[in-house]
C-alpha cells in the first residue's frame, strides 16, 4: 500500500512538473499581452537603448520586427542581401515612424568577409538590441539537395548566428550597455523533422547555443532571448498554399511580431513568441519524440504543394 502511494505521488509530481513546464510560457505570453501595454513603467527604448540591428529584415518576420521596433521609437539598422528591398523597407519605416534608419547589404553565404563588412558599417552606431533573424530552409529529402545548398544553409543558419552573437555580445560588454540579443529558433528545434532535416538540426543548434549564451551574458546585464516561432505567413513557408492563407495557428508576420516584441520588452528569456504557437508546442511535447517525428512528417507531406520524396 505504502509503495503504491509513493508511486502515485511521484507520478503526480511528474505530471505537475510537466504541465508547469508546458503552460508557464503561454501563461506568461498572455500576461504580457494583457498587462504590459505601452503605458507601463519602462518603454523598450528606456529598457535597452535607442538603436537596433535586425538581420534578414527585407522580408517576413525580420521586416515586421524592424517596423515594430521603430514604432517603439527605436532607430533601426536593416541588414540583408537585397539592397532594393532594404531601401523599400527603410522608406516604409521612415514614412510610418519618426526614427533614423540605416541599411547594410550583407550576404551571409559569402564567407567571413561579410562579418568584417558589418563590423565596419556599424562601428559608429550604438547598437543596443540585435535581432538575429536571418535564416533559410530546405524542403525535401536530404539527397535531393546540392552540396552548395547545404553549405548555404549552414553559413546562414549556424555560422551567422554564432559570429554575430559573439560580435554583439563583445560590443555590449565592452561598452557596458545592458542591451539585448534575440536569436530566432523554431518550434522544429525540439525534434527531428523529415523533409526539413537540416533546417530543424540548425535550429536545435541555435537553441542550445542561445540558452548557453544567455547564461554567460546575464552577469553583464545583457538580456538574451530565444524566440522560437511555429509557422508564420512568410515567404519561407510559400511551399504550402494552406500555410500562406494563414489561420489561428499560422499568424501573419505583423501579428506574430507584435506579440514577440512585447515579450522582449518584458524580458522573457525563452518563448515561441505567440500564444497559439506555444499551445501547439505544448500539445506536441506530450508525445514521445518518435511520434512527434511521425506527426511532423505527416504534416509536412500533407500541406506541401510539391512532392517531398
Amino acid at each position: 500500500m505504502l509503495s503504491a502511494l509513493c508511486i502515485f505521488y511521484i507520478g503526480l509530481c511528474l505530471i505537475i512538473g510537466f504541465l508547469f513546464r508546458q503552460l508557464r510560457i503561454p501563461l506568461k505570453i498572455l500576461k504580457v499581452q494583457l498587462c504590459n501595454n505601452r503605458n507601463s513603467k519602462y518603454s523598450l527604448k528606456e529598457r535597452f537603448g535607442s538603436w537596433a540591428a535586425v538581420t534578414g529584415s527585407s522580408d517576413g518576420i525580420g521586416k515586421e520586427y524592424a517596423k515594430e521596433l521603430a514604432r517603439h521609437g527605436i532607430n533601426v539598422v536593416l541588414i540583408a542581401r537585397n539592397e532594393e528591398k532594404l531601401k523599400a523597407v527603410a522608406n516604409e519605416i521612415s514614412q510610418e515612424s519618426k526614427v533614423e534608419t540605416k541599411i547594410v547589404v550583407a550576404d551571409f553565404t559569402q564567407g567571413p568577409e561579410v562579418y568584417e563588412h558589418i563590423e565596419r558599417e556599424l562601428a559608429d552606431t550604438p547598437i543596443a538590441i540585435f535581432v538575429n533573424n536571418v535564416g533559410m530552409s530546405l524542403q525535401g529529402a536530404i539527397y535531393a539537395h546540392t552540396k552548395e545548398d547545404v553549405q548555404k544553409l549552414i553559413d546562414t543558419n549556424i555560422v551567422a548566428v554564432s559570429q554575430l552573437s559573439r560580435y554583439f555580445f563583445k560590443r555590449l560588454q565592452d561598452s557596458h550597455i545592458k542591451g539585448a540579443i534575440v536569436n530566432l529558433g523554431s518550434v522544429m528545434e525540439h525534434q527531428p523533422a523529415p523533409f526539413g532535416a537540416m533546417y530543424a538540426a540548425s535550429k536545435a543548434y541555435i537553441r542550445s547555443f542561445t540558452l548557453a549564451l544567455g547564461d554567460e551574458a546575464a552577469r553583464y546585464g545583457i538580456h538574451v532571448q530565444l524566440l522560437s516561432p511555429g509557422f508564420v505567413v512568410t515567404n519561407m513557408n510559400n511551399f504550402s498554399t494552406r500555410f500562406m492563407r494563414g489561420s489561428l495557428f499560422v499568424p501573419t508576420a505583423d501579428m506574430y511580431v507584435r506579440s514577440a516584441v512585447a515579450q522582449l520588452r518584458a524580458c522573457v528569456i525563452e518563448t515561441s513568441g505567440y500564444v497559439w504557437h506555444q499551445v501547439l508546442y505544448a500539445g506536441l511535447m506530450l508525445l514521445p519524440w518518435r511520434l512527434r517525428l511521425l506527426s511532423i512528417r505527416l504534416v509536412c507531406k500533407n500541406v506541401s504543394d510539391k512532392q517531398l520524396e
